[in-house]
């Protein structure tokens, strides 16, 4: 048995996130004696407060912090099953791919190319993230197929394969210390400032926040930070910046990466198809996985 709807679910994560039944009210088109009476309802039949109400202020309970989170989830699960069954009965529908701004090591031009030539090709939308957000496009629905690093990038709940394996560099301006070495170790690095990424809780950085690559660039071309990156990131390295590699630094992998859920034939076709025009490049790949013959399997 069901115990809340999707509405009920909405009206609670609105005043759990603004922690005021007037502004949630708002936010929803609803009245808020209608809010309130619809929080008393679902609180009701939890059996469970959900809010610490006074004059003053909204609080969360512990209850309410375990629904805010789980719910949150459901709630984004229930409309990506919806969006995936309508693409799934539109034979026209394009495939959705989505990768970080200069994020595709070259392989991008190789791999479209590929697609291109299957009989069952579709258009490929492409669609650009923020810093760390292509795991959310990908199970959430926004996005069909995309292009992750590791160990960068949440895997979670995702099917992947690894088209490259690069090693990473340190960019640090043409005059620092480290400018003239051949190689660097990590242990080079401690002391120094680092970026701090927007929208990546948890991060070791301790210098200015950036949201992407070419705003860490122009910051340690003023030698406001140093930067760990991706050789392809930086490949060729910008006037006045120079890139060492870090020798210990665990090597970066460009994964190919699909929702585990979905197994539509427009998404395993892509998936075959980039493997196969991968692996007929120039360009170093690692092995196949069991996803992989998953993915062709349903072709």
């Amino acid at each position: 048995m069901i115990e809340l709807e999707t509405r009920e679910l909405e009206y609670f994560l609105a005043v759990a996130d603004e922690l005021h039944f007037g502004r949630a009210a708002v936010r929803l088109s609803i009245a808020q004696p209608a809010l309130s009476k619809a929080i008393r309802r679902i609180e009701t039949r939890l059996g469970v407060p959900l809010f610490l109400r006074s004059s003053r202020r909204v609080e969360l309970t512990p209850a309410g912090e375990s629904l805010r989170e789980h719910g949150r989830h459901a709630l984004n699960a229930v409309g990506a099953a919806v969006r995936n069954a309508r693409r799934a009965g539109d034979t026209q529908a394009h495939l959705r791919f989505v990768i970080k701004p200069g994020g595709d090591a070259g392989l991008l031009s190789g791999i479209l190319a590929g697609y291109a030539h299957q009989p069952d090709a579709r258009r490929v939308d492409i669609l650009f993230s923020g810093p760390a957000d292509r795991s959310d496009f990908l199970r959430d629905g926004r996005a069909d197929v995309g292009l992750l690093y590791a160990p960068f990038d949440d895997l979670e709940g995702l099917a992947h394969e690894t088209l490259y394996t690069e090693d990473r560099v340190v960019i640090v301006p043409s005059g620092h210390r480290l400018a003239g070495r051949a190689e660097v170790h990590l242990s080079d690095l401690e002391g120094e400032t680092l970026p701090r990424w927007k929208g990546v809780p948890g991060g070791d950085g301790t210098g200015p926040e950036v949201a992407d690559v070419v705003q860490m660039l122009h910051m340690i071309r003023v030698s406001r930070m140093i930067g760990v990156l991706p050789r392809s990131l930086v490949d060729p390295a910008p006037d006045g910046l120079v890139c060492v590699p870090v020798t210990d630094a665990p090597p970066s992998r460009l994964l190919l990466a699909w929702n585990k859920q979905d197994r539509r034939p427009l998404v395993a076709s892509f998936v075959a198809a980039a493997l196969t025009a991968q692996a007929r490049s120039d360009t170093p790949r690692g092995p196949h996985t069991a996803a992989t013959e998953a993915a062709v399997a349903a072709t």
